[in-house]
């Protein structure tokens, strides 16, 4: 078998929804909980399975069976024998945390400086960083890198809370002041966080309402409005990189990130903040554009190109008529189905169909894979020869 129907896991986070993931895959709706994001990887915090000849297989065992014939000698010789990029499909029915992830150099050693100390906070899971870029696939809402700082100046200073008048000055400065203000506002007194976000809901925009709906009392509602409010279109994505403190509000959309779980927050979470390790990763600097906007790069193919070694993502849209059509890139590759049925083959085996909501793994050593049908498929694979 060259290509692998693959089987991934629903995390049920309390901010799921309850229908889209359900609906997707053609189950009953609403589901009996909330369904926030479905895992597609070998991540070793949920790895998906494969149909094998003698049941289902983690894909992890899969790779590990055999390493350089599932990822190809470049992957195993840059990041090891693991998959390095992890897709999900993300249902958002209520914004998530504030949060950041690390690059890199600062991964890797604050994770081995945590599992020396077993006093540590434990902020990490792993030793490697998590860029990550979103796709949208209905339309969606996020908060996404800081924003002109005089803006949100202007916002905080309509508040009637004449304690906010230093965080007013430190961003009149400009970006140099980007850092004294989110600790200012992460660090507010917690006797007067329900007044100040009290304040914010009732006097400031609509953003500070919705958001403290949710969390009453979380001065995140506050840091929330120093950053870029993005609604993205189907088919628009933002890139989120190390330092870029950003967090999802609402819709439906593929991720694919780095194979990695570390997350720093911020606020709006009732999980575990860290506000010191946060600053510690974060990058004060104005995001002009967030938004980033698909790149043809064939009949019907479209990527959106980002700096990273660990993942490229491609949409194939299909209309019925079109022959099958090749999709660019090789390695290990991860085809998840989101509307239509698509028929995904190597040239030399049967087609695997991948419904909505359904998925396939292609080994590197499978060659070039084309898929035919009428649907529309994302293809995740690692950028390396």
């Amino acid at each position: 078998m060259s290509v692998y129907p693959l089987t991934g896991v629903v995390r049920p986070y309390a901010w799921g929804s309850r229908t889209v993931i359900a609906a997707l895959q053609g189950r009953e709706v609403p589901s009996e909980g909330p369904e926030a994001e479905l895992w597609l990887g070998g991540h070793p915090g949920d790895p998906s399975t494969v149909a094998g000849p003698d049941g289902p297989l983690s894909l992890v065992e899969l790779i590990e069976d055999d390493p350089k014939g599932r990822l190809g000698t470049g992957v195993v010789d840059e990041f090891g024998v693991r998959l390095p990029y992890l897709m999900k499909v993300l249902a958002a029915a209520a914004p998530l945390s504030l949060q950041a992830h690390p690059d890199a150099e600062y991964a890797r050693a604050a994770f081995q400086a945590q599992e020396a100390d077993p006093a540590a906070p434990r902020n990490y899971t792993d030793p490697y960083h998590k860029p990550e870029m979103l796709v949208a696939v209905s339309p969606f809402e996020a908060l996404c890198g800081f924003r002109d700082p005089a803006a949100s100046a202007d916002v905080l200073a309509a508040l009637p809370v004449p304690d906010l008048a230093p965080v007013v000055t430190a961003l009149r400065t400009g970006v140099d002041g980007l850092a004294a203000a989110v600790r200012t506002l992460l660090t507010w007194p917690a006797e007067s966080r329900p007044a100040l976000v009290e304040a914010a809901r009732e006097h400031g925009p609509r953003l500070a309402a919705d958001l403290a709906e949710h969390y009453p009392g979380d001065p995140g509602v506050l840091v929330a409005l120093l950053l870029n409010h993005v609604r993205l279109a189907p088919g628009e994505a933002i890139w989120m990189p190390a330092g870029n403190l950003h967090a999802y509000l609402e819709g439906t959309g593929v991720e694919i990130m780095a194979a990695s779980d570390n997350v720093l927050r911020g606020g709006l979470t009732p999980k575990r903040v860290d506000v010191d390790e946060l600053l510690r990763v974060l990058r004060f600097e104005v995001l002009d554009d967030p938004v980033l906007p698909a790149t043809p790069v064939g009949p019907g193919v479209v990527t959106w190109r980002v700096p990273v070694r660990e993942f490229a993502l491609y949409r194939v849209d299909l209309d019925g008529q079109r022959a099958p059509v090749t999709v660019p890139g090789g390695g290990p590759r991860i085809v998840l189905g989101v509307r239509g049925d698509v028929f995904v083959g190597e040239g030399h085996g049967t087609p695997v169909e991948v419904g909505a909501g359904n998925a396939a793994f292609v080994p590197a050593d499978a060659g070039p894979i084309t898929v035919a049908g009428v649907g529309e498929v994302f293809v995740a694979t690692v950028p390396v020869d």
